[in-house]
């Protein structure tokens, strides 16, 4: 039995550790927390101090008592979970679970998994910081309250299985604020001009007035001034200028970066940079920090001499904006500044490079540039154009790198000038006069919003990423799908002294990839605005977090900050329970014109619909379901009088009643017991029998078996993963290895062997007269299934080992969750 026992928290963490260590050394994981708050109670005395309840979960018991045994044995148990606050109540969570021996334990610290890391914190160990321990049960209490406390009310003033949390709250409050001011803003237009100018030696540029014009009269009035005028340059300007680097990535610009330049969502990032750090190739992820350790800069100083020379080395020391930035001191940076391209999987490769990329260029010079202005007069009037060019003369960085910048904070990249001096005539190509529009504020997307919410002291690096999934998952918000509506545009053009005009076209509005807030995100949002200011106000939220800062630095007592807090929010929950009235997000569009009753948008029990009268009235209300693209704020009278006329019966075809409706997947048509989704673009209320018939006919021949194998029938079709083949109830997905349009018979007992296959090697354990199964699942875990009923193993199970009583205990311990949730929603 090893001396020394090293707990951390992955098994990924676990295994590299491992390689660093020597046979003295066994290491295992914890597997994240091994306590937490109960699931299901609030799990905090507030009479009592709020102390908190922690529990062991019963799937992390076995594992416990595993840590247990082998910490009896060990010599000394070295507790190893991340840096940050999180990892230190881990820890704490080990040393109190596990009962351990103070005297026997140590607690070591590492921002990077690797061999010197690994040495230097074992010959550095400390003990556990308990002001870092009290900051998270701050945060993770105090959610705890406001989650307990506010879902109820929503439940029952709102609709049932809704929730609230303290910091996703204040992010969908961002997205509904910025939605409003779009829909508040009436865009202006204007003139703008831009002028194509060529020098005595044919070389063309560009060049713009620096005003515009409100009308397209005016406009056109200044056209006019340039038919028959000569131009020259009236001034000309040349002037160094330098452009630095941006500092090394902290978890924030790592994620905003990771957004513009590989299209990562932030919880990508965040799984995809976890996974290199537990592999030892990069630093710890959630940091505030934009500092570099000496040894960093030292190799990335050695790193940039050998790849580019002396003269691209700048040694710089960053210091951050960020306010009480978390514990993990030191910027995301590559271990091994020399290793360029590690030989990683596709996701992993691209954010190395990145983070490669970036931590270089913030240690190189700056990029030394020209930049050359130009001013153009006319002979015909005292308005002049200007002209903008830019040469690097020095690359320094931008051999590397490049920051990439916000849709919002783009600026149009300026070019080459071609030689010139002043008085040099110039003759003039043509003047365009464009119209031009103000444009609403942008929508945020992932990574706009992680900035919002570190330029407001709201959260920290590792909250971001869950409050963006977390108002996603709970349907607050939606990524926007619109691409966008047709505007038209004039543009007026001077060309060889005739004015013309044309109508142009160009789309807007386009939110594909954005956050919008759903009806149900806006209304729950309101509610919470309007009856707790303080949990959804900007100021009091990031205050809290220097409150969190303030307890991880010995300055505060967290305990006194939760009863400051509660002795407030706890008699506004009472109040607002007791006397608020339902929000419904209701809005009255108009009057049916056959029965003269109201009708109205709102939020029902099942989501957002319109209904035909009200409740008072004796005659039961109609109600119809919003389609997918509807919102209660937007929807019309016309549209909504158009939702009655669904589910719409189209007629007979081969004995079966035919119809065309809208689900949540879109509009379809309904042959029997068959859905037929409609094409893009076509409407559940414009489909006719004979397009009906033309659908059905296609999903008849597409459906039709293409084979038989050992007696039973194969299909094809396409699916959301691609082509599939399908027999005895089985997927099979059909890679680019074969023609699908043309699969042979040989080609079918292939794919439908190997996946044979493939389910044997899934299955673990099996009792058919039962339907209970034990199968093999991703991440190296294991799931029991009955029927449409699944049960993940925590990973310290034996899934060979389990009896079939155990998997009956865990199926049966799943379905009065189902039961639970149900009873909750009536």
């Amino acid at each position: 039995m090893p001396k020394n026992l090293v707990i951390v928290e992955s098994p990924a963490k676990a295994k590299t550790i491992e390689r660093f260590l020597g046979k003295g050394y066994q290491v295992e994981s914890s597997f994240g927390h091994i306590a937490d708050l109960p699931s299901k109670e609030l799990g905090v005395d507030v009479e009592n101090n709020f102390e908190p309840k922690y529990v062991v979960d019963k799937e992390k018991k076995a594992l416990v008592k595993k840590l247990k045994d082998l910490a009896k044995k060990a010599e000394t148990i070295w507790l190893a979970s991340d840096e940050d606050r999180e990892g230190e109540a881990i820890s704490w969570h080990l040393a109190e679970e596990l009962g351990l021996d103070k005297a026997k334990t140590k607690r070591i610290v590492f921002n990077s998994i690797t061999k010197s890391a690994i040495q230097r914190a074992i010959e550095n160990p400390r003990s556990i910081n308990y002001n870092l321990v009290n900051a998270q049960q701050a945060r993770r209490v105090l959610d705890r309250l406001v989650g307990y406390e506010l879902s109820p009310v929503l439940w029952k003033k709102i609709k049932p299985g809704l929730s609230a949390g303290r910091v996703q709250s204040v992010a969908v409050r961002l997205i509904v604020e910025r939605e409003r001011e779009i829909d508040a803003f009436t865009p202006e237009a204007s003139f703008r001009i831009k002028a194509s100018f060529q020098t005595a030696k044919g070389k063309n540029f560009e060049a713009k007035l620096g005003k515009t014009y409100g009308s397209k009269e005016a406009a056109e009035q200044f056209l006019k001034q340039n038919i028959k005028a000569d131009f020259s340059v009236a001034r000309l300007d040349k002037k160094p200028a330098k452009k630095s680097p941006a500092p090394p990535f902290t978890t924030s610009t790592l994620q905003q970066e990771a957004s513009r330049k590989l299209y990562f969502s932030v919880g990508r990032t965040m799984q995809v940079a976890q996974r290199l750090y537990e592999a030892g190739l990069i630093t710890y992820m959630r940091t505030d920090s934009v500092n570099l350790s000496k040894e960093a800069l030292d190799a990335a100083k050695d790193a940039i001499v050998s790849n580019y020379g002396e003269q691209y080395s700048a040694v710089r020391k960053y210091t951050g904006k960020s306010k009480g930035a978390q514990e993990a001191h030191e910027a995301i940076h590559p271990t091994d500044m020399k290793l360029q391209t590690p030989n990683l999987e596709r996701d992993q490769a691209k954010l190395y490079e990145l983070i490669w990329k970036r931590t270089l260029a913030s240690q190189m010079s700056d990029a030394q540039l020209e930049r050359t202005s130009v001013k153009i007069k006319a002979s015909t009037h005292g308005e002049e154009f200007s002209a903008n060019g830019e040469v690097v003369t020095f690359e320094g960085f931008l051999k590397v790198y490049l920051e990439g910048v916000d849709e919002e904070d783009a600026v149009e990249q300026e070019g080459m000038l071609p030689a010139m001096t002043v008085g040099d005539a110039l003759q003039n190509n043509y003047i365009t006069a464009t119209e031009r529009f103000t444009r609403p504020p942008y929508r945020y997307t992932e990574a706009s919003l992680v900035k919002k919410l570190e330029e407001l002291g709201i959260g920290r690096p590792s909250t971001y990423a869950p409050t963006i999934s977390t108002i996603q998952n709970r349907d607050y918000v939606q990524k926007g799908t619109v691409e966008g509506t047709a505007r038209s545009y004039t543009e007026l053009l001077l060309e060889q002294g005739q004015l013309t005009e044309k109508q142009l076209s160009e789309m807007v509005g386009s939110d594909k990839g954005k956050l919008v807030p759903t009806d149900i995100g806006m209304i729950v949002n309101d509610f919470l605005v309007s009856h707790f200011t303080n949990i959804l106000d900007y100021n009091f939220t990031a205050k809290l977090e220097e409150n969190f800062d303030e307890i991880a630095s010995g300055e505060e007592d967290w305990q006194k900050v939760m009863r400051e807090f509660y002795k407030d929010f706890h008699p506004n929950v009472l109040d607002v329970e007791e006397n608020a009235e339902r929000a419904s997000g209701e809005r009255v569009l108009g009057t049916d014109p056959k029965t003269g009753r109201q009708v109205a948008a709102r939020l029902g029990r099942f989501g957002p619909m319109v209904q035909i009268g009200t409740v008072e009235e004796e005659e039961k209300p109609l109600f119809a379901s919003l389609l997918p693209d509807q919102s209660i704020n937007t929807i019309t009278f016309e549209e909504a009088m158009e939702l009655f006329q669904l589910p719409k019966k189209l007629g007979m075809y081969e004995g079966e009643e035919v119809e065309a409706n809208v689900g949540r997947y879109g509009p379809y048509v309904r042959f029997g017991k068959k859905f037929i989704s409609l094409e893009r673009g076509e409407s559940a209320f414009d489909v006719d029998i004979d397009r009906a018939i033309e659908l059905i006919q296609e999903k008849q021949k597409a459906d039709a078996p293409i084979a038989s194998y050992e007696g039973k029938e194969v299909t094809k079709g396409v699916g959301r993963f691609g082509p599939f083949i399908k027999w005895d109830g089985m997927f099979i997905n059909v890679n680019k290895k074969y023609d699908f349009d043309h699969l042979s018979q040989g080609d079918i007992r292939e794919l439908i062997e190997t996946k044979k296959q493939k389910e044997k090697e899934k299955l673990v354990q099996s009792w058919p007269e039962e339907g209970i199964r034990i199968e093999k699942a991703r991440w190296g875990r294991h799931n029991v299934i009955k029927g449409r009923v699944k049960v993940e193993l925590s990973k310290d199970v034996d899934a060979a080992k389990l009896s079939l009583e155990d998997a009956k205990t865990l199926l049966e311990q799943k379905a009065p969750k189902k039961k639970t949730k149900a009873k909750a929603k009536k």
